[in-house]
């Protein structure tokens, strides 16, 4: 039995709308840097048949395009492209964006024969005629393709290996003014997409429609980390937020929920305040006021006699910036009626239940998972069925955002987020997160139906070859 929903059987009813809509270019860490060198030559990034799937699932008129190749043969454009992508070792999903930046020509519900003709703006360029008898030869989709593959392996990359720069004298390292803004090239792929087009607006287009096909948008609560990097990300209401150190990330979540991601992704997403304080640290602001974390929320301690009282110790607060507690929501007051302010495990000694306990209230844990999970690292306090009667019952106590559960016999996995849980679409959804079987937390129907039922989580990126960043 399949571990996902499957799209052929009636249980998958309908595409899922993506929850994040497309990320700025801007926000994203460009002008500066548009692309990685990987991406730029990843060859075998998309086959054939991942070529023509992805022009078909975007109801593209290059689906049913046919032109002579440069061979003479008349072949798909898909055929077309793949050849290119393959013989000059350029990424086919680079070809296909360039296509899209130059022509719009994958998403054109009707492209004229001039959009088909000069495809890849090959050796058009700004003062250039298309009558041009330098130009004319370059007239074709099959010869804008091959044009385009060609310059870039043959005489873009070369010139930067060799010389450190192209023709224009872009290079990595290198400043220049781009229409007005000073723009750093920093590798290999930039240097070429601003040789091939020397504006900004076409570049910011170009890695727009790039993170809108093909970069993964994680759910809210993701924990990331590109591979021989150390800095951990979590992934936030569209924003990324850097652990400070290890032991800031251990005080509040495991290494085995960390997900492979690749540097594009990470760049795609707008750096957000970092994460400088382990949980449950105390915190004062410029104004004097005294805060207490707790996961994602500050907790305003009523006074310095509350502060006493409720134990904490003076020798612990840290000075917090404003941008560093604007990161969090605001969370309950403390005050002298807040026991068990950090919170406890209580397990009733006559039943076996175990309760969180904080502020006055306890929160029933239904299962094991959900305990081990949340708390590992809590110890247990017995405590009677009176003592625990003193506290009023709240709701209980559920799996935390970016945490993947199943119900043991069930075929659905989900991800929570925002409190949610959102069924994984197929296995090649599951796989394209960077997701693995160990990360499946398997428990009872019960613990899994706390969360309320969200959108299908669907990978709308592309059906390409897990990278390596997330493979197993």
């Amino acid at each position: 039995m399949s571990l996902f929903l499957n799209k052929k059987t009636a249980v998958f009813l309908a595409l899922v709308v993506p929850f994040f809509s497309p990320i700025s270019a801007f926000a994203a860490g460009v002008p500066n840097n548009l692309l990685s060198d990987h991406e730029l030559v990843d060859s075998a990034a998309m086959s054939l048949t991942q070529l023509q799937s992805f022009l078909m699932q975007k109801s593209s008129s290059l689906a049913y395009y046919y032109a002579p190749d440069v061979d003479g043969v008349t072949k798909t454009a898909a055929e077309i492209i793949s050849r290119a992508a393959t013989t000059y070792t350029i990424s086919p999903k680079f070809l296909l964006a360039l296509l899209q930046r130059e022509q719009s020509l994958v998403e054109a519900k009707r492209p004229t024969q001039g959009q088909y003709d000069w495809a890849a703006g090959f050796a058009v360029c700004d003062s250039c005629a298309k009558d041009d008898p330098d130009v004319i030869p370059w007239k074709g989709f099959a010869k804008q393709v091959e044009g385009a593959a060609r310059q870039i392996r043959n005489r873009y990359l070369p010139d930067l290996e060799t010389k450190g720069t192209t023709i224009s004298g872009i290079g990595p390292g290198i400043t220049k003014d781009i229409d007005g803004t000073p723009v750093t090239f920093a590798n290999k792929a930039t240097s070429v997409l601003y040789t091939y087009t020397p504006h900004l607006h076409g570049n910011i287009n170009f890695v727009n429609i790039w993170q809108r096909w093909f970069s993964l948008h994680y759910p809210d609560g993701s924990l990331v980390q590109v591979a021989g990097s150390k800095d951990i990300w979590r992934i936030a209401n569209g924003e990324k937020r850097k652990f400070s150190s290890k032991s800031v990330f251990l005080s509040l979540f495991s290494e085995k929920d960390i997900l492979p991601i690749s540097q594009a992704d990470v760049d795609a997403y707008t750096e957000g305040t970092g994460m400088r304080f382990p949980n449950y640290s105390l915190l004062q602001s410029a104004s004097g006021d005294l805060y207490l974390l707790d996961g994602d929320a500050k907790r305003k301690i009523a006074s310095m006699d509350v502060f006493r009282k409720l134990g904490f110790n003076p020798d612990e607060i840290e000075e917090a910036t404003e941008d560093d507690l604007v990161a969090y929501t605001d969370g309950p007051l403390l005050s002298l009626e807040s026991s068990y302010p950090r919170g406890a495990l209580l397990q009733d000694k006559k039943t076996g239940g175990v309760y969180w306990v904080q502020d006055g209230q306890r929160y029933p844990i239904w299962s094991k998972e959900i305990l081990n999970t949340r708390f590992p690292k809590k110890p247990i306090t017995q405590a009677s069925t009176d003592q625990l009667a003193e506290y009023p019952s709240g709701a209980p106590v559920s799996f935390r955002d970016g945490q993947l559960i199943g119900a043991t016999g069930k075929p659905t996995v989900y991800v929570i987020e925002h409190g949610m849980r959102r069924p994984i679409a197929d296995e090649t959804t599951f796989h394209h997160f960077g997701w693995q079987m160990k990360n499946i937390i398997w428990t009872d129907e019960k613990a899994v139906n706390i969360h309320p039922l969200g959108d299908i989580l669907e990978d709308t990126s592309t059906d390409a070859p897990i990278s390596a960043a997330r493979a197993e």
